[in-house]
């Protein structure tokens, strides 16, 4: 940064390094209770998943945990999603259509096209139709519907006050964080899944009513739904890994695999997305057809359907192998890629968790021996790091699920070379391919406005001419209303005269010095806020050596090489 000229207007104090004002405190409280509700929610639905798991596959009116595994209906199995899938189809033609797809790109589409406004049946039907689909036998999680059911109930508190769309977007972000944070116990990576897919920035004043949000549903959680990690393995929990070459190289190389499979899954979710729309029938018969895909599927490998948890924590034991993890890892696959693609209601979590855990137990046949469930948590955590694009929440939802927390190194080898692979050779993840499809474009790529660190009066015009047409322009508005006159200040960032602009819809300036619009020093016009831009261009393309230009070889040398 350039330092301030001796005789130049001092930057304002009013500068600082963030522009949160007191209104984070309310929001804060507003989150707090948020994250109280989030947790019943969480609850409500689990119980509601485990309801209809009785109901479909041991027809038993309980809320105990069950899983479609363990069913004895032998063939008839198969009409069981079906019948599900139908349910889901005439409650989203004559319900509401946004309850169809995961949740997290519904969520997404909300905050960036309708102001973070979500309707209250879809609070309601979203759950129902969630707890239908996985209880029904879908090979879902539960943690993409409590997401946009938490975010739905944090933006129907946030309507009820006059609040901002920056502001209703914190408290609906903060209803999804605390939602996985209560499903999951994993408040920290809630925190992280908020900022790397739904805030879209880093700045306290979302940061801290999502962080607190999401604290107080896990605190709510243990008198809920019990407490400790979901998926406890103990030997890995009390292991000390060190970092060694054949460690780092079986890192990278599952990290690689996981990425591989991240794009297959990507690709084929949208596929067969693309198969159904050329069905020459209505779309609410699409899922009975994708529920017709689980239940075969089901018959090959009952594992494969339903959310899976108790699967999740067999393979992270080491339970099942060989044959056993291909069928499970081949089948859950197919039938989650069929059944999301045709429009049904489910989460992404918990599958990818368990596509990635059955990868890294079959790597683990070729891969340095580290112990039971080594290789399948880096593999699901890299898998969910490389398909969902958000590493830094894959490395600490693993890391928290399992509370295994030995297990950094390895995951912050395997989670950025899946990311790496899936952001080269995908341009969109498979949540935000379904939000472009929609029409609209978001970057997952956040960094510092140029406009922020360049001041008015590095870009300002002096000349003859253009000081000219500011003082002509501040006569102007001489009087009672030159005080009211827009103006730029040379000690201003470029964002705020942009602003400044854009509210009062000038597309130049006068600059002038002091707190006082006494003296013109200069003009800016929007041309002149390309200088920031080029100026950040250059640095993002133009290549330069700056040690060692020109290696001095030895006269001798160069009289040998002629």
């Amino acid at each position: 940064m350039t330092a301030e000229p001796r005789n130049a207007t001092p930057i304002s104090e009013e500068l600082g390094d963030f522009t949160t004002t007191k209104r984070v405190v309310p929001l804060t409280l507003l989150a707090a209770v948020i994250g109280v509700l989030s947790a019943y929610l969480a609850l409500g639905l689990l119980k509601a998943i485990s309801l209809f798991t009785n109901l479909f596959f041991f027809q038993r009116v309980s809320l105990e945990n069950a899983s479609p595994a363990q069913h004895h209906l032998g063939y008839a199995v198969v009409l069981v999603p079906v019948v599900g899938a139908l349910l889901i189809g005439l409650l989203a033609r004559y319900g509401s259509e946004k309850i169809r797809g995961h949740g997290i790109p519904e969520a997404i589409e909300a905050i960036l096209v309708r102001g973070s406004r979500v309707e209250p049946r879809v609070a309601l039907l979203k759950p129902l139709s969630s707890a239908i689909s996985i209880g029904s036998g879908g090979p879902f999680g539960a943690e993409g519907p409590i997401i946009m059911t938490g975010g739905a109930f944090g933006s129907l508190i946030a309507q009820c006050f006059e609040l901002t769309s920056a502001e209703r977007k914190t408290l609906l972000v903060a209803g999804a964080a605390a939602g996985m944070s209560a499903t999951f116990d994993a408040p920290l990576a809630a925190a992280l899944l908020a900022v790397e897919l739904l805030l879209f920035e880093w700045k306290p004043r979302s940061m801290i009513p999502v962080s607190v949000a999401s604290v107080v549903a896990a605190s709510v959680r243990p008198y809920l739904l019990g407490v400790g990690p979901i998926f406890p393995v103990p030997s890995l929990a009390a292991a000390e890994v060190h970092p060694t070459w054949s460690l780092v190289l079986g890192s990278v190389a599952c990290g690689l695999a996981a990425g591989a499979m991240s794009g297959l899954l990507t690709r084929g979710v949208y596929f067969f997305e693309d198969a159904f729309l050329k069905l020459p029938i209505h779309w609410m018969w699409w899922p009975a057809i994708g529920g017709l895909t689980i239940g075969i599927g089901g018959l090959i490998e009952p594992r494969a359907m339903g959310v899976g948890y108790d699967t999740i924590e067999a393979l992270l034991h080491g339970e099942l192998l060989g044959k056993a993890l291909l069928v499970l890892m081949v089948v859950k696959a197919t039938i989650w890629v069929v059944s999301l693609g045709s429009g049904t209601s489910g989460g992404v979590l918990a599958p990818l968790l368990i596509m990635g855990a059955s990868l890294g137990g079959l790597e683990a046949h070729v891969l340095p021996d580290m112990g039971r469930g080594f290789w399948p948590l880096v593999s699901m955590a890299a898998i969910l790091g490389g398909t969902m694009r958000s590493p830094f929440t894959g490395i600490v939802f693993a890391l928290e699920l399992t509370h295994a927390w030995s297990m950094v190194i390895p995951l912050l080898l395997a989670v950025p070379m899946a990311h790496a692979f899936t952001v080269l050779v995908l341009k969109r993840s498979i949540l935000t391919e379904k939000v472009s499809r929609r029409g609209f474009h978001l970057s997952r790529e956040y960094a510092t406005d140029p406009l922020e660190i360049l001041f008015v009066r590095e870009v300002m015009r002096t000349d003859s001419d253009a000081l000219a047409r500011s003082v002509a322009a501040f006569g102007e508005g001489a009087g009672a209303a030159a005080g009211k006159m827009p103006v730029a200040h040379p000690g201003e960032p470029l964002r705020t005269a942009v602003y400044r602009m854009a509210q009062t819809a000038r597309t130049r300036l006068p600059v002038v010095a002091g707190r006082e619009p006494t003296g013109v020093v200069g003009e800016i016009t929007l041309e002149d806020m390309l200088a920031a831009r080029v100026r950040h261009l250059e640095e993002e393309q133009r290549r330069e050596r700056v040690l060692l230009r020109k290696v001095p070889f030895p006269r001798s040398f160069a009289r040998r090489a002629r």
